[in-house]
Parts: structure tokens; sequence; C-alpha cells
């Protein structure tokens, strides 16, 4: 009777082993940058990079008035008047 008892604590204990290793080895889903990974479609997923542009976006329009204002003021006008 004994030997049936600790069989049956040791297919628990290889039961629970086997449960826990497959718990750990199978991972999970993150979500990177928009896109959920592991995901059985991400390699063929066509990334878009958008490079990094300028703080300012009205950079040429600002140097067009400042370089308008300082012909101005070269000319011996006053801006504005």
């Amino acid at each position: 009777m004994k030997s049936n008892h600790s069989r049956g604590w040791m297919h628990a204990m290889l039961c629970g082993v086997v449960l826990a290793a497959a718990v750990t080895a199978t991972g999970c889903q993150v979500s990177m940058n928009g896109q959920t990974l592991p995901s059985p479609y991400y390699i063929h997923d066509d990334v878009q990079y958008f490079p990094p542009g300028p703080e300012f976006k009205l950079s040429e329009e600002a140097a067009l008035m400042k370089a308008y204002n300082a012909d101005l003021h070269a000319q011996g006008q006053v801006p504005g008047q």
C-alpha cells in the first residue's frame, strides 16, 4: 500500500515539474512599438520608419523672416511701421 501512495506523490511531483517547465518555457506576448510579439506574422510585417525631423517645423519660414528683418534694418527701416 505504501508503494502505491509514494508512486502517487511521485506522479504528482512529476506533473508539477512538467507543468512549471511548460509555463516558463512558453513565454508571453509583449507589445513593442505598437506590434504584439511573438506573432506569426511579425517577420512579414512592413516596418515603417519615420526619421526624426526638426523640432521646429517652420525653420525655413523663420529663416526667411529673419533675413527679411535684417534686410529692413540694413536699409534703415523699422519692421512693423
